[in-house]
């Protein structure tokens, strides 16, 4: 197990090793080329996986390059005056996979000195070119210029080895001549002398000026003179023309000031009985507005005392009405408690009535039974004779008696609704006839129509003897 273990372990470190050396990164100023049986491929700026052993590794770098581009012998100009021009270049390998391909077939095993030897080479060669082809004061005087040209013509030559010029810059021009230094005198004295030029032509315009200044301020001060002769004869004349005004204003207002000192008087009087009568007026409006300010004020406190007093008696009739209103709802809930316990005690009253009334029927119509028993002794009795012995004896009292007598028993009867008293009388002569009608079943003796026959005959013997009589 343990040989297992220590196997497995060597298997992950071969291949945490392996992964390691498989594993590339790139940095972004960096282009790797990787070489296989299979071809090549360009990484820039990512990682990737390579095969150990098999697939190669090649390294550009994709940053600047500074290449200084001095001429080690003199060019001559245009104008074949030999110089010596001193520059630098900023050059880099294209971020394209042509030119990183291009640049790695012609740069790959070389140093990175090589790579500015051989651009350095392009560049003073074009910088010769461009030189012959212009003037040492226009290469002098525009240094960007020039600078460009040599981009332009040189980026041609440094593209097909996949490089690219990022900026050129031109730091002096030389001579073993001193031509550039008398460019500088030349400039010099022709600066000079225009200085010369300038300071003379200066010189004579301020005395141009001056001269004429002075005409002018000659003539301005005689034409200043002459116009303030002018002046002052005018204004003498004017002088004597407003003396005069002023001695006939003098006289008129002399005259015309009494006059005006009357009408002034005048209106200063009228305006004082004016201002006495517009004073009196205001006073008298003054005095009225008080009277209109007191008669409101004082209307507004009885208005205001009648709101408060109409108020509190609003205020106080809702109180009492409250009050009244509650206490009769509690009156009207009482009646209404005591009426319930009335109606309650009433039909239990009732009830019991009720039942005491079941149980006197029940006594009657035993106390008929007993009677129908009689009739049936009687029943072979004459009808005359039973009449007789009906009305001398005490056998309807009875039977009425009988009927009710349950009810002589009774405390109190409480009845409800209207009728109920004919009812009771009812309930006691439908006792009593039933008790006639019983022994009518029992005997086939008809007591009611016997004592209606009889009570009809009665009244016949009556009115014949009235009449006999009479």
């Amino acid at each position: 197990m343990t040989d297992v273990l220590i196997i497995l372990g060597l298997v992950a470190v071969l291949l945490i090793i392996l992964f390691a050396a498989s594993y590339v990164k790139v940095r972004p100023d960096k282009a790797v080329i990787i070489t296989g049986p299979r071809g090549s491929r360009i990484v820039t700026g990512k990682a990737t996986i390579r095969i150990p052993f098999i697939q190669r590794i090649d390294m550009l770098p994709l940053d600047l390059i500074q290449v200084d581009i001095r001429t080690s012998s003199a060019v001559p100009t245009n104008e074949f005056i030999n110089i010596f021009v001193d520059g630098v270049a900023n050059i880099k390998i294209q971020s394209d996979e042509a030119s990183i391909r291009l640049a790695g077939e012609i740069f790959l095993t070389r140093s990175l000195e090589d790579v500015k030897q051989i651009a350095k080479e392009v560049l003073e060669g074009n910088m010769r070119e461009i030189i012959g082809q212009m003037k040492l004061r226009e290469l002098v005087q525009n240094r960007d210029k020039f600078a460009e040209q040599v981009k332009l013509s040189a980026l041609a030559d440094m593209k097909k080895m996949g490089l690219d010029i990022v900026n050129i810059t031109i730091q002096n021009f030389a001579d073993k001549n001193g031509v550039i230094d008398d460019l500088g005198v030349d400039n010099i004295a022709q600066i000079r002398k225009d200085a010369s030029i300038a300071r003379a032509n200066s010189e004579k315009e301020v005395e141009i000026a001056t001269s004429k200044a002075k005409e002018l301020a000659n003539d301005a001060r005689i034409k200043a003179e002459l116009e303030i002769e002018q002046q002052n004869n005018s204004l003498a004349l004017r002088q004597a023309e407003l003396k005069q005004k002023a001695d006939v204003a003098k006289a008129t207002a002399d005259a015309s000031y009494e006059i005006q000192f009357a009408n002034e008087a005048k209106t200063i009087n009228i305006s004082k009985q004016n201002a006495e009568i517009a004073k009196r007026e205001k006073e008298i409006e003054l005095r009225t507005k008080e009277v209109e300010v007191e008669e409101k004020t004082l209307e507004a406190r009885i208005k205001k005392a009648a709101e408060a007093e109409r108020y509190a008696r609003e205020q106080k009739a809702e109180a009492e009405l409250f009050v009244r209103t509650k206490e009769a709802e509690a009156t009207l809930a009482e009646e209404e408690r005591r009426a319930q316990a009335v109606k309650l005690q009433a039909e239990a009253e009732r009830f019991q009535q009720e039942q005491k009334a079941i149980g006197i029927q029940a006594v009657g119509l035993a106390e008929a039974e007993a009677i129908l028993k009689k009739a049936e002794a009687m029943k072979k009795m004459e009808s005359a004779a039973v009449l007789e012995l009906v009305l001398n004896s005490n056998v309807l009292p009875n039977i009425v008696k009988a009927a009710a007598e349950p009810l002589t028993k009774v405390d109190k009867i409480v009845m409800y609704g209207d009728g109920n008293n004919t009812k009771l009388m009812s309930d006691v002569i439908n006792s009593s006839t039933q008790v006639l009608e019983s022994v009518k079943e029992a005997t086939g003796l008809d007591l009611a129509s016997l004592l209606a026959g009889f009570g009809a005959a009665k009244l016949t013997k009556d009115a014949s003897k009235k009449e006999s009589d009479q």
